[in-house]
């Protein structure tokens, strides 16, 4: 693929905002959304990306239009809604669906963009904003073989490790599967870290030896490290996120059948998390819900 492919991005968010600073800086044209937000957009205006008033004016000026925003029903609403994707969908035009969605839902995209010619691939991401800015996520591909090798080049200019995990679709599926492990590690962390608090157990010592062993992980380190610091944004994904994804995840359980209990637990403890108040807060705030309902201290504070 040529890099004089038009681009056109909707969705400028913690994550997309990254991806499009370095698709513009690989230099591919670049046409976003407009924005109510405008604090996300003016360092991108300045390195030369143009705005559209609607959705459907970035497809019509564009080859390949990624979305990237947080649930199936932003994406359906982006495609399918008044003015949308779908009113310049047209023979060529390709629809890059970076979001966490609803494997039911993709399935209703994809098709009602194949009646108009649009191919539809789904390469939702893993890692943070930080790597986002970076250029160095990971992105899960759910596309037919030939679009996967067309769309690939560009991938690469915000992705550092790019798997092709089947046909359209695949990509959501897996995503699901990934964040409901993650998503039940971190569950299980902040539990742990509050039946250690309540039975006395230092919790550096908990650390101490769960880093030296075969259950230490990326996510505990993350969450249990920095929280020990007094820092709990150590895990940049929001809790009301998390229990949007492991209901998607339950849904697909459910769907197939196939019993979840793991999932339906990890999904609970992010129900209750938000309940409390804390869906807008980063996921190692768990442990400040855990302190709510185990009536213990957890996170070190200030005297």
């Amino acid at each position: 693929m040529s890099e004089k492919l038009r681009i056109g991005f909707i969705g400028i968010g913690m994550m997309g905002h990254g991806m499009a600073k370095n698709l513009l800086a690989k230099g591919y044209p670049l046409t976003l959304k407009v924005n109510r937000n405008r604090e996300r957009l003016v360092d991108l205006l300045d390195a030369g990306a143009s705005e559209a008033s609607t959705n459907a004016a970035v497809a019509m000026r564009s080859d390949v239009v990624f979305i990237c925003v947080s649930s199936s029903p932003q994406v359906e609403s982006i495609v399918l809604g008044e003015n949308g994707v779908l009113g310049s969908a047209r023979e060529g035009l390709i629809v890059v669906d970076c979001s966490t969605a609803e494997p039911d839902s993709t399935a209703r995209i994809r098709d009602a963009l194949a009646a108009r010619g649009t191919r539809f691939i789904d390469a939702p991401l893993a890692r943070t904003p930080k790597e986002a800015e970076e250029g160095r996520l990971n992105t899960m591909v759910g596309a037919e073989p030939a679009d996967f090798e067309a769309i690939k080049p560009v991938l690469r200019a915000f992705c550092e490790n790019i798997f092709h995990v089947g046909p359209p679709g695949s990509g959501h599926v897996l995503k699901l599967i990934n964040n409901m492990l993650a998503m039940s590690q971190a569950a299980a962390i902040a539990e742990a870290a509050a039946v250690a608090a309540k039975a006395g157990l230092p919790l550096a010592k908990l650390f101490e030896v769960i880093s030296a062993g075969g259950v230490n992980s990326g996510i505990f380190q993350m969450m249990f490290g920095r929280m020990l610091q007094g820092d709990l944004a150590g895990l940049k994904f929001a809790i009301g996120n998390a229990q949007k994804d492991l209901r998607y995840y339950t849904h697909l359980a459910e769907s197939l059948p196939v019993a979840s209990f793991i999932g339906e637990a990890a999904h609970q403890t992010f129900v209750q998390a938000s309940n409390l108040g804390h869906g807008d807060k980063f996921i190692a705030s768990l442990f400040e819900m855990q302190e709510q309902t185990s009536k213990t201290r957890i996170v070190p504070r200030p005297a």
